[in-house]
């Protein structure tokens, strides 16, 4: 069979198909069109319900945040995994005391409220914190609809199209190509990433020859039917990541992702103009002002937002009515199974220009096998939103017990 890759006008033209009509929403004052949500959850209400309580259960790559409100209602969220108890601690000095006594049912004013507050430290910990308190809230709305996110944000819980994601460099490229096949017959994964080059390697390969060697064995191994996408972590110039991607190209590779520092908008443009492979990026960027910046300058043609990262759910719905708006397809970021990946399922469960594929990590990860149940497993190359109200997943009461605890509560 004849491999043929779209160019990348085909690709954005194709991703963009029923994106053009999606109905035009109200904008809440003070804010751009292009940074709200993709829909709002219909959420009827007698009085306004205010949050009472913030608590925060951390280890140092998880932390879990449960917000009561003054009538007992409650929900779960998630700070962005990794120094994870750095980010609980900024969410209780510098979140908490914004949040508490607010309205519960109002995430879009309670982020730009603490966004706003918190000018002064731009923006990961601030926005990591932030996540947390957000993503438990529209778990707390779920539970009270007895709906689930997704279908709160007008979608329907049902299985989405994953593809493998590797993480590894320190693999060989015989080995990275035979476990991606035996992925293929064992989970029926139609899709993969793999990783070249190296994260922000100033052009430096893993070791020299990796890349080149790398990404034709695995088109081999896992044939012309399944799709393949790149991840270099920013690790090019724009000249040597022109180069890469001529390699891409000739083995059909349709994501290229984050090819340069992710800082350098300019230079990530540059490649993406250059290529006809399709350029992704923006799972480390939370500010919406740059998130504008980069949709506006054609440096990407696949946002990707990180739910945990971007300051929870309701800013990420920004960014993919932003990419919307544009004709981009939205692929979020969740390279691990710690709830981000439950996020972002709902996420893309609902907007109109969801990707089309979820990123499912194929690595063992102990440090998130005991967090929730039930356990996301691909199936047939699938994984499924799960239906329960909220995020329709429970916190292990086991695992919050060995958490370290704090709690910021309303006076």
């Amino acid at each position: 069979m004849t491999r043929r890759t779209l160019t990348r006008r085909e690709f954005v033209r194709h991703a963009s198909a029923g994106i053009a009509g999606a109905a035009a929403l109200a904008t809440p004052r003070g804010l751009r069109a292009a940074e709200q949500p993709a829909t709002k959850p219909n959420i009827s209400q007698e009085r306004a319900m205010k949050i009472r309580s913030i608590e925060t259960f951390t280890t140092r790559t998880v932390s879990i945040v449960r917000v009561r409100t003054d009538d007992g209602a409650e929900g779960y969220g998630q700070i962005a995994p990794f120094n994870a108890d750095i980010s609980a601690t900024v969410l209780h000095r510098q979140i908490a005391h914004h949040a508490l006594g607010a309205d519960a049912m109002d995430p879009d004013g309670l982020a730009d409220r603490c966004i706003d507050r918190n000018h002064k430290f731009p923006w990961s910990y601030v926005c990591r914190g932030l996540g947390g308190v957000d993503t438990a809230l529209w778990d707390l709305r779920g539970k009270l609809e007895g709906k689930s996110v997704c279908e709160l944000l007008g979608g329907q819980p049902r299985p989405i199209p994953a593809y493998g994601s590797s993480m590894r460099r320190d693999i060989t490229p015989k080995d990275e190509a035979e476990r991606l096949a035996r992925l293929m017959d064992s989970h029926g994964y139609r899709a993969f990433k793999i990783r070249i080059g190296t994260t922000c390697g100033h052009n430096t390969d893993q070791w020299p020859g990796r890349t080149e060697a790398l990404v034709p064995t695995v088109r081999k191994a896992i044939g012309d039917e399944t799709a393949l996408l790149v991840d270099a972590n920013s690790c090019y110039t724009p000249d040597r990541a022109i180069e890469v991607g001529k390699i891409l190209h000739d083995n059909g590779v349709c994501h290229f992702e984050e090819p340069c520092p992710y800082w350098e908008l300019e230079w990530t443009a540059e490649v993406a103009n250059a290529l006809d492979v399709p350029v992704a990026g923006g799972e480390q960027d939370n500010c919406l002002a740059q998130w504008r910046r980069m949709i506006g300058m054609g440096a990407v043609d696949i946002a990707q937002p990180d739910v945990c990262y971007v300051g929870g759910l309701t800013r990420a719905l920004r960014v993919a009515k932003m990419a919307a708006d544009a004709g981009l397809p939205c692929v979020p970021h969740s390279a691990n199974r710690s709830m981000v990946t439950v996020f972002t399922l709902h996420l893309l469960g609902a907007i109109p220009n969801a990707g089309p594929h979820l990123e499912f990590s194929i690595e063992p990860s102990k440090w998130t096998s005991d967090v929730f149940s039930p356990a996301l497993e691909a199936e047939d190359g699938e994984v499924a939103i799960p239906e329960a109200p909220g995020w329709g997943v429970d916190i292990n009461a086991e695992w919050l017990a060995k958490a370290e605890y704090q709690i910021s509560e309303k006076a």
